[in-house]
């Protein structure tokens, strides 16, 4: 497409955790173009961050509800990049005012948050899309390609966890780990199941082709430097088709900055990738072969594809484009929403997909506190 889609930022300053990566990533590829902006309740960051991107002043609000009314049938989406307990009110705002909504995960804090969100949606007839960066890796996609195509066979088990060090690890001097507010307090979903646990649900229903969980059993724990909130999570979760879910997520393994790794195995063979060496994957067969594959492998069935090309083989590509690659998609989605597209080129998720991880993630915690197996609801 020749113009580049039109987007506003309701949060996203220059001191938040995301915002500048969902800037960079989506310009990356020309296919976006940031033109309306409230990105901090603070006067100062606001006034910072619009200036550092270039932004018009008279598009830059002090509140999202002034953006949203100003900018309403001027924009091809906004994106909302606020602390997840926000996202609730602010999604369902846009939605009522025909704006095209991009949201960075999670949706929402707990299933009747989504269910109201998606309420909106339907009766707005609106287009909402939830970011999960992960899986815009080309090895990753090439795994999830060679699982579509049968080459691992039935797949019976999935191996995945994402270990991090921020709530036991100390900063300079000592001193004690001093994440954002709302990451210090517990909703229907932990917090730690919000930041992490959702990116595990997204890759298990990527990877598996959308299989769905069934029952789950789960250990939460405590021991970071950061008081009251669950910080470590272990469970095994039974899908469908008789897969069995090993997952391990949270903030207490000191040593592993983002320790995300994916072991999928099958009748036939089984893949493994690390988010920390994103450009390998690992294939065995039945046979005994291994096989490292990387994007310069001859016969590869995704990873070849001219889209994730930026860079000659041995030039590593890595987050920023991964997430550039999932602004691909979106901005497919939203062509094919204006009728200027046939189809989206990759994975986009929804209210529905980010349900189903919170009905998951809430049975999840309700089977740690009750020490027993939990049924996972399976709405439509």
């Amino acid at each position: 497409m020749s113009a580049p889609l039109r987007i506003g930022f309701i949060g996203g300053g220059l001191n938040s955790a995301v915002g500048y990566t969902h800037y960079i990533s989506s310009h990356l590829d020309g296919l976006f173009r940031l033109e309306a902006g409230c990105f901090s309740r603070d006067a100062a960051v606001n006034r910072a961050t619009a200036e550092r991107y270039a932004l018009d002043p008279e598009r830059t609000y002090a509140s999202w509800d002034q953006l949203m009314a100003a900018e309403a049938g001027r924009l091809d989406a906004v994106v909302v990049l606020t602390p997840t307990p926000t996202h609730a009110e602010i999604v369902t705002a846009l939605l009522q005012a025909q704006l095209p909504v991009i949201c960075e995960k999670a949706l929402a804090t707990s299933v009747a948050e989504c269910m109201a969100i998606e309420r909106s949606l339907v009766e707005y007839q609106g287009f909402l899309a939830v970011t999960y960066n992960y899986s815009g890796y080309p090895m990753f996609r090439e795994l999830v390609a060679r699982c579509q195509a049968g080459e691992l066979g039935r797949l019976h088990q999935i191996q995945v966890e994402m270990p991090q060090e921020g709530f036991l690890r100390r900063q300079a001097g000592s001193q004690a780990p001093s994440p954002q507010t709302w990451r210090c307090v517990d909703y229907a979903v932990p917090t730690v199941s919000l930041d992490l646990g959702v990116h595990l649900h997204h890759l298990v229903d990527v990877v598996s082709g959308g299989l769905r969980p069934q029952r789950v059993v789960a250990v939460e724990s405590h021991a970071g430097l950061v008081a009251d909130v669950i910080d470590s999570v272990h469970a095994l979760v039974l899908y469908e088709q008789k897969l069995v879910v090993n997952a391990w997520y949270g903030k207490t393994a000191l040593g592993v900055r983002n320790g995300l790794r994916l072991r999928v195995f099958g009748s036939e063979g089984s893949g493994e990738w690390l988010q920390c060496e994103p450009e390998r994957l690992c294939l065995a067969s039945g046979d005994g072969a291994i096989r490292l594959l990387d994007p310069g492998s001859p016969g590869l069935l995704e990873a070849s594809k001219l889209r994730y090309q930026r860079f000659k083989p041995g030039h590593p590509s890595g987050f920023i484009e991964a997430f550039a690659n999932l602004y691909a998609d979106l901005a497919a989605a939203l062509w094919q929403r204006q009728g200027l597209a046939d189809a989206p080129s990759g994975p986009v998720r929804g209210a529905d997909h980010a349900r189903q991880g919170l009905e998951l993630l809430e049975a999840l915690h309700h089977s740690a506190a009750a020490a027993c197996w939990i049924p996972i609801p399976s709405t439509p």
